[in-house]
């Protein structure tokens, strides 16, 4: 089974929560890490950009992560959301035997 860290950007806590709790709830994630607000520096349109943003860490399956990316952007407030996906090559294989078993095998967003 292939376990995925999925990185997403959030302007404020509502909204990062409200993902999280979202994605747990429909077995799209194990787990979402809701990391502490952050300086975010980007070019969007053309234009220098800064904002505060929370960063979440989305523990996933392969499997999973097409249900997941679809989502992530209906639930997102930004028009282009920051959704990256890393698969895992290592680790405890009892924490991605958890992940594996808590994320619905062929989850469907709805």
């Amino acid at each position: 089974m292939t376990i995925l860290l999925v990185v997403c950007s959030l302007p404020d806590g509502d909204s990062a929560e409200r993902m999280a709790q979202a994605l747990v709830e429909q077995g799209l994630a194990a787990c979402v890490h809701i990391q502490t607000a952050g300086e975010s520096v980007y070019r969007w349109q053309g234009q220098l950009e800064k904002a505060r943003e929370l960063t979440l860490l989305i523990k996933t399956t392969l499997a999973a992560y097409p249900a997941l990316e679809q989502a992530i952007v209906a639930l997102h407030p930004y028009d282009v959301p920051e959704i990256l996906a890393f698969p895992a090559t290592a680790g405890l294989p009892a924490y991605i035997k958890w992940v594996s078993d808590s994320v619905i095998a062929s989850p469907h967003v709805g």
